[in-house]
């Protein structure tokens, strides 16, 4: 069965930086687009990034220029670096594989598969 294990999130003051792993298994990687999401406590879980399996990304416009995609196919893991970290950023963060190859967009009912999730909280 799909299997997404997240892992990388903690606490880190503000302009700091962390990097999520998200370790897949249980299916062929390599033919799927993958996506990284986040809920805030109270607030809708959203997209922040997604990457196709040719490397073509998109990201949301809070994350851009900040947050940066990418994967390692031989791994089956997908990371995300999250650089110039902002309190508003604190959320959980959910790895999430979408059911078709090329990635639609960064909505959340396009993914049917997701992991369990990883914290991240930044302070001031």
């Amino acid at each position: 069965q799909v299997q997404l294990v997240e892992s990388g999130g903690g606490s880190v003051q503000s302009g700091g930086s962390l990097r999520l792993s998200c370790a897949a298994s249980g299916y062929t990687y390599s033919n799927y687009c993958m996506g990284w999401f986040r809920q805030a406590p109270g607030k809708e879980r959203e997209g922040v990034a997604v990457i196709d399996q040719d490397g073509s990304t998109m990201y949301a416009d809070s994350v851009k220029g900040r947050f940066t995609i990418s994967q390692d196919n031989a791994k089956n893991t997908v990371f995300l670096q999250m650089n110039s970290l902002k309190p508003e950023d604190t959320a959980m963060y959910y790895c999430a594989r979408d059911p078709t190859q090329a990635c639609g967009g960064l909505y959340v009912a396009d993914f049917g598969y997701w992991g369990q999730g990883t914290q991240v909280t930044v302070s001031s």
